[in-house]
């Protein structure tokens, strides 16, 4: 009886195991356009050193958001692009040889004087 439960167990997957990637994936942030913050998911099936970094359409590099070792899973991380101009931007996701780019839109908004618009009205001047 014992060995046919220990049989049993041993074809149980743990949900741990279950629940890792199989592949190496980078996601559209969310949301898109945004302001000023965003969030970027991304997969990793194995422990990894990874390097995310956002740039420039110059291709200049504005903000590196990650570069270390990430454990196996599903992983996101905010973006807070409070300091960079409207504007669209780039990322990219390194993994060894894996390499992902995906682009994003910061669309700032001004603020509106709504004291100087109900005076002045919203006519020619």
């Amino acid at each position: 009886m014992l060995g046919v439960l220990t049989t049993a167990l041993a074809d149980v997957r743990s949900p741990s195991e279950e629940s890792l990637p199989a592949a190496y994936s980078l996601c559209q942030n969310y949301p898109n356009p945004f302001n000023p913050v965003t969030t970027i998911r991304y997969s990793v099936p194995m422990r990894s050193h990874v390097t995310l970094e956002v740039f420039n359409t110059l291709g200049q590099s504005v903000a590196s958001l990650i570069n270390g070792d990430i454990e196996a899973g599903s992983q996101e991380i905010r973006f807070d692009a409070r300091n960079l101009p409207s504007g669209i931007f780039f990322y990219r996701l390194r993994i060894g040889s894996f390499a992902q780019t995906k682009s994003m839109t910061v669309l700032k908004w001004g603020r509106i004087n709504l004291r100087a618009l109900v005076a002045d009205g919203p006519g020619p001047r």
